[in-house]
């Protein structure tokens, strides 16, 4: 397929793709996506069991999927990935920063050590692989770096969708993370736009489970323009335009990917 053809812009084929936290709600979602599209996708995360598992059934679906071990709070480990990875390939071409980790179990009452382990898990983490992995791209002169932030980035928790429930919406590292997340993509696109790399956010809205509680089901469809929580396919849309060469000419945006939530 002809890549000047608007079909062969969106294709992924040869691509080498990297998502952590890629055996999640959202990395399932956001593997397939890029498999499916073409893309040879290292899926990487601390839980090997779990990932050993979720790789091996997508490529009994046909899908390039490989597992990759990765410790987002040991630089020693980001570092043997992303070098690895390109010493074995010659080439990464999509970086996909979706893992996060959640530390403050007990919300604003948590001890400040876990909210410093959130920050270098999260923020640290974040910058350690990206600086790798765009380090590499820019040799290449090419590159799409994408992170999945949330809408919690920049809109405040709305504590009327979370009573009588059990849910706990205040924890302060999370939109502590996800705000940060946006300002680190513009100015990652900034530095790294020189090399023809470009990096963007999707900031995804609320994820609907089978656990998730019909009251906050009920207000947070309420809430949205499109009467709806997220499910198990709508970023792969935003990940595949924002991975290809459909997108060459954007960089340094946070797309809310919320159904309308952020639009009120």
């Amino acid at each position: 397929m002809k890549n000047n053809t608007v079909p062969g812009r969106f294709s992924l084929e040869k691509k080498v793709a990297i998502v952590t936290g890629g055996a999640g709600l959202y990395g399932r979602q956001i593997v397939r996506a890029l498999a499916e599209a073409g893309a040879k996708v290292y899926v990487a995360s601390r839980n090997m069991d779990t990932l050993e598992e979720f790789t091996a059934s997508e490529r009994k679906n046909g899908n390039e999927v490989h597992s990759a071990f990765l410790d987002l709070a040991d630089e020693k480990s980001i570092l043997n990935m992303t070098d690895t990875i390109f010493r074995k390939e010659g080439h990464i071409d999509i970086l996909i920063n979706n893992a996060v980790s959640r530390t403050m179990k007990n919300g604003f009452k948590s001890s400040s050590s876990e909210f410093d382990e959130s920050m270098h898990i999260n923020g640290t983490g974040l910058f350690v692989i990206t600086r790798s992995t765009g380090d590499h791209m820019a040799e290449q002169k090419k590159g799409s770096i994408i992170n999945i932030g949330s809408i919690r980035g920049s809109t405040a928790p709305q504590a009327s969708l979370y009573r009588d429930t059990d849910m706990n919406c205040w924890q302060p590292d999370y939109n502590y993370n996800k705000g940060g997340m946006i300002s680190f993509t513009q100015f990652t696109a900034s530095y790294y736009g020189r090399y023809g790399v470009r990096c963007n956010c999707i900031s995804p809205g609320g994820f609907y489970t089978e656990n998730t509680p019909r009251q906050f089901l009920e207000r947070y469809n309420e809430r949205t323009c499109l009467g709806r929580m997220g499910n198990d396919s709508d970023i792969q849309g935003a990940v595949i335009f924002l991975a290809s060469e459909a997108s060459s000419y954007i960089t340094g945006i946070n797309m809310n990917v919320d159904g309308g939530y952020t639009a009120f």
